[in-house]
């Protein structure tokens, strides 16, 4: 039976009470910046086409019609929008009719992206992008703050999450300390800029406009809609390249105590901390026209950050935009120590593998090291792909029907939503035993990691002796006993 409680003792309250703090709103200069950014996006809408059949007034009507009614929208969800740290969780507050509460546990949190748009640089604002584990996409964009107190919220939530470089534990009325950093590496805008002009659509962009100019040349009659579609089209050309410059302009990879810190970006600056342990594997390009240059690219595959399709789809995957070899491997020992690109002992698929790669089978091979597998193929785009032991999540042996009359097959070591490193075209008896061996060795790998370091040993406090007088014999311990077998 339970017994009442006594009159003057005070009840304790809740765990979430106390954790609970004020809802905070985002920066009045939200709706604002909103509306500017879907300025971009009704324009690009409603296109060329919209224009010619309108006319110039009714088409800046309708933009205009359209952009106020955004901005009524944003000023309403502004006002219906707010955020705070409740206990171990990060709860964010939506919607007028239908009002929803997401709450993120900071326990599942990977990393808080810094995000500033070319529109939150010039008012001093910045937006928050939070990785979780197992996230379809980016979770909880907390846009726009100012940007001491995105900085500061960041290095909160990276505390909470028992993150390492959030030291100091950040309050809100005392923001984190930042953590201290160390530079790696620099991406110079001029090699950025030559590698980019190195590419296919650099290269056969003079051609097209070369060919454009000689159609209207010779045609009788041209419209405003036809140039201005022609116009677009070559654009989208130069979409990649131009996306690659704005992207990785001014690059700079630094080692902080929460892991990698990469930052770069013209119009958008990014920051955002890669925990190394969260790394998947690495992956290595190296562009046909780069190769007089002996530039490369590398890549990451990092466990619990959303990715899409499509390799400009992740802005920040680049672990190396481009680089030498010597930057490339200052740069991979900071992910993967003790590992050498140049050092790894490719072994190339047996000869009847031919009729698959005529002329691309001396580029193929494969490479057991003690820590990673790494394959590598391609015939003008050398790629290669390097999956530490611990991330394989299951191993796979493919058989077509030529490589059965061949007696060949390929071996699959999948990671988790990474790329898979493939062993292709082996022979079937050197396959069976690759996918024991990268069973075996996963295994090994993740049973070190799981395996609990060892405590520090207590150290003895030295004993003193007695100071012997003048013509005394020294004090000498007596031997051990000699142990039973």
């Amino acid at each position: 039976m339970t017994e009442p409680m006594s009159p003057t003792e005070p009840a304790s309250p809740p765990a979430e009470a106390v954790a609970t703090e004020p809802r905070k709103r985002l920066h009045p200069l939200t709706p604002l910046l909103r509306g500017g950014r879907a300025l971009v996006v009704i324009i690009a809408a409603l296109s060329w086409q919209t224009l010619g059949q309108l006319g110039l007034g009714w088409f800046v009507v309708t933009v205009l019609t359209l952009l106020v009614g955004q901005f009524v929208v944003g000023i309403v969800s502004w006002a219906n929008t707010g955020y705070h740290v409740v206990g171990r969780e990060l709860r964010i507050h939506e919607g007028l009719l239908w009002r929803r509460t997401r709450a993120i546990p900071l326990e599942r949190l990977q990393s808080v992206e810094v995000v500033r748009p070319l529109l939150a640089q010039l008012t001093g604002l910045a937006e928050l992008r939070l990785e979780v584990v197992g996230g379809a996409k980016t979770e909880a964009p907390l846009a726009f703050v100012t940007m001491p107190d995105a900085v500061a919220l960041r290095e909160r939530l990276l505390a909470l999450a028992g993150r390492a470089g959030a030291a100091t534990p950040a309050t809100p009325d005392a923001p984190a300390m930042a953590p201290v950093e160390q530079p790696i590496h620099t991406v110079t805008s001029r090699d950025l800029l030559v590698s980019q002009l190195l590419t296919p659509q650099a290269l056969f962009m003079p051609f097209g406009v070369a060919f454009v100019v000689l159609q209207f040349a010779f045609e009788a009659t041209w419209s405003f809609i036809a140039v201005a579609s022609t116009v677009t089209a070559m654009a989208g050309v130069l979409l990649q390249p131009v996306r690659r410059v704005l992207v990785d302009w001014n690059f700079r990879i630094a080692r902080g105590e929460a892991g990698l810190r990469l930052r770069g970006g013209l119009l958008e600056t990014r920051s955002q901390t890669i925990p190394v342990d969260r790394v998947q594997g690495v992956g290595v390009t190296w562009p046909l026209l780069w190769r007089r240059k002996r530039w490369l690219r590398m890549r990451l595959d990092v466990a619990g950050f959303a990715t899409s399709s499509g390799e400009e789809s992740k802005a920040f995957d680049r672990l190396l935009p481009v680089g030498d070899p010597p930057t490339s491997e200052r740069v991979l020992a900071e992910v993967l120590p003790n590992l050498t690109l140049t050092g790894l002992p490719l072994s190339a698929p047996p000869d009847r593998a031919r009729w698959f790669h005529p002329l691309a089978l001396p580029v193929i091979g494969i490479a057991l090291t003690d820590d990673v597998i790494a394959s590598r193929d391609g015939l003008l785009t050398r790629q290669m792909v390097i999956v530490p032991y611990a991330r394989v999540q299951s191993v796979r042996v493919v058989q077509g029907p030529l490589q059965r009359r061949l007696r060949l097959a390929t071996v699959y070591a999948d990671t988790a939503g990474g790329q898979s490193a493939a062993a292709r075209d082996r022979d079937l008896s050197e396959a069976w035993w690759l996918a024991a061996e990268l069973a075996r060795r996963s295994r090994e790998a993740r049973a070190r990691q799981l395996r609990p370091a060892p405590l520090p040993r207590p150290v003895q406090p030295q004993q003193t002796q007695p100071r012997a007088e003048l013509g005394a014999p020294p004090t000498t311990a007596p031997p051990a006993p000699p142990s039973e077998t």
